[in-house]
């Protein structure tokens, strides 16, 4: 079992949604979270918010599309905190549009936030991790990195790029001797305002899921060192079904209503 009691913990993306709720989830689990977003006037609100319930915390000002605002972040966070014991990346975007209606800077951006930013601060934090002899890297990927849908195609392609990082960075870490965990979390839609607007055709197999009881799994699965976590239930079925034709894997996603999930998306702004 690891314990956030009195860990540095870096959340992306802290300013709202998930990563917000990480922020007061890590707090009450006695961590400091160090609350990273490019949204000046959230994150001074999530920072007020945080103080004003007795928690100490950080909050750092970054674009993750940007590498060398990255790399600034690196060293004003080592700096001013001194190391990370659990970094939470959990910044991620979507543009909801099909590939011939995506511009160049749609689709650059998308892995900018989604991919390569992941490269860049797990490599400003890793070294410290490794001198330390601990710590512990959380993706937050998609259930989309594991099977890609319409209307998605940058967005799952980032995400299939987010678990191959997790995943090649953990066996990296295994042949390296390096004592860092990583926890891969691969959720379907989630209902935080980022995905508004998309259905779902089997709820009760395929739920929309519910941000609180996500946060509280996230939590979970970094406690007890799992190194994956999928929501809903029936996600891991697509481990199985990568086993079929591919015209039946494809017939199996429109039945369940998956290539249409995006048809009303209006997403936040």
């Amino acid at each position: 079992m690891t314990s956030f009691a009195d860990k540095n913990v870096l959340i992306t993306g802290a300013a709202s949604g998930i990563g917000r709720m990480l922020a007061d989830a890590v707090a009450h689990k006695g961590g400091r979270p160090i609350l990273v977003d490019f949204n000046e006037d959230a994150l001074n609100n999530a920072e007020k918010e945080l103080r004003e319930a007795g928690f100490d915390c950080e909050v750092f000002i970054c674009d993750l599309s940007k590498r060398e605002q990255i790399d600034d972040l690196g060293a004003s966070v080592i700096a001013k905190v001194g190391y990370i014991d659990v970094l939470i990346n959990n910044a991620g975007i979507v543009n909801g549009k099909t590939l011939l209606d995506s511009s160049a800077e749609d689709i650059e951006r998308t892995f900018a936030v989604n991919t390569l930013a992941l490269f860049h601060i797990t490599r400003a934090f890793l070294p410290s991790m490794r001198d330390r002899g601990a710590g512990h890297i959380v993706t937050i990927a998609s259930a989309g990195g594991i099977a890609g849908t319409s209307k998605l195609v940058d967005y799952c392609s980032s995400k299939f790029a987010a678990i191959g990082f997790d995943e090649s960075l953990r066996l990296e870490m295994k042949r390296l001797a390096i004592p860092v965990r990583t926890t891969v979390v691969c959720p379907f839609y989630v209902d935080t305002g980022m995905f508004e607007g998309v259905k779902t055709r089997f709820p009760f197999l395929l739920p929309i899921l519910k941000p609180d009881a996500l946060v509280r799994r996230i939590v979970r699965a970094v406690e007890r060192n799992h190194s994956r976590l999928l929501m809903p239930w029936f996600v891991y079925t697509i481990y199985p079904m990568r086993l079929l034709p591919i015209s039946w894997q494809d017939a199996v996603m429109s039945f369940l209503g998956v290539n249409r999930s995006m048809d009303e998306f209006k997403g936040r702004s």
